[in-house]
């Protein structure tokens, strides 16, 4: 496993709005990474701009993994619906991971919330975490994660997750019950200086408290697909995450809290 700090990522096609893009003051942005999954995002963008009304201004970023189904379509009309709209597309395969560092780099907005783009994350919980997470007053605060207390997945991926979330658990120690779950508040200067690998996303919770951060885990709602099927299987994720573990665990190590936010 290759680990190295977002600015050493070597650049992979990628189509995305520049700087002339974007509004002059941004509250937070919401990251969407997408695959495949054009039916489901014609009603979650909705949704996600329904959830976020009247908390602030608000970009939500929509990033394409090089879909094959009319996930470009789509997205171009919604843009003509939501003027916040903002679409980024990779011209090859980058992954999750990719995907919301895209997304990062493509908005603004001190904090950055990400949620999948199968729709199964509920946009309707992202008002609470983010209030959460802006109400912090201890300066210490860098994660607001959710957490799925009834998941809408089959039996044997909710037997996986238990599996791997036990494993994570001892090994990483970050305290947290459901690194998977996608719906994340993360103050976005904290995300960006965290050493960029595949599959970061699920290890979000241990690197945020391995860099000297606190995190917190609300319980959120989970939704079962609308359309589509899941773009990984339990064989090839436990394989992949065997790996990313021991090279985060070697990481934790090698880590003394350089981002320590101040007492």
């Amino acid at each position: 496993m290759g680990l190295a700090l977002p600015q050493q990522i070597p650049a992979i096609g990628q189509d995305a709005p520049g700087a002339a893009d974007l509004p002059a003051e941004v509250d937070f942005a919401v990251v969407v990474p997408a695959f495949n999954e054009a039916p489901n995002l014609e009603t979650l963008i909705p949704e996600i701009f329904a959830a976020v009304e009247g908390l602030g201004t608000c970009q939500v970023c929509v990033v394409d993994d090089a879909s094959t189904d009319g996930t470009q379509a789509v997205l171009a009309g919604l843009q003509g619906r939501f003027p916040n709209l903002l679409v980024a597309r990779h011209r090859q395969r980058g992954g999750q991971s990719r995907g919301i560092w895209t997304g990062l780099k493509a908005s603004a907005g001190a904090w950055v919330v990400t949620l999948d783009g199968d729709g199964q994350n509920d946009p309707a919980d992202i008002p609470r975490l983010l209030e959460v997470a802006r109400g912090d007053r201890s300066g210490r605060l860098g994660l607001v994660q959710g957490l799925r207390t009834k998941r809408c997945d089959s039996l044997s991926k909710r037997l996986a997750s238990r599996i791997a979330n036990g494993l994570r658990a001892r090994l990483l120690k970050d305290d947290c019950p459901d690194s998977g779950c996608g719906l994340k508040v993360v103050r976005r200067d904290l995300y960006e200086a965290l050493p960029y690998f595949n599959s970061r996303h699920r290890y979000i919770p241990a690197l945020v408290k391995g860099w000297g951060w606190e995190a917190t885990y609300l319980p959120v709602n989970h939704r079962a697909r609308l359309a589509g099927v899941s773009k990984y299987t339990n064989w090839r994720r436990g394989l992949v995450g065997i790996v990313d573990m021991a090279g985060v665990v070697w990481l934790l190590r090698r880590t003394k809290q350089p981002l320590t936010p101040p007492e």
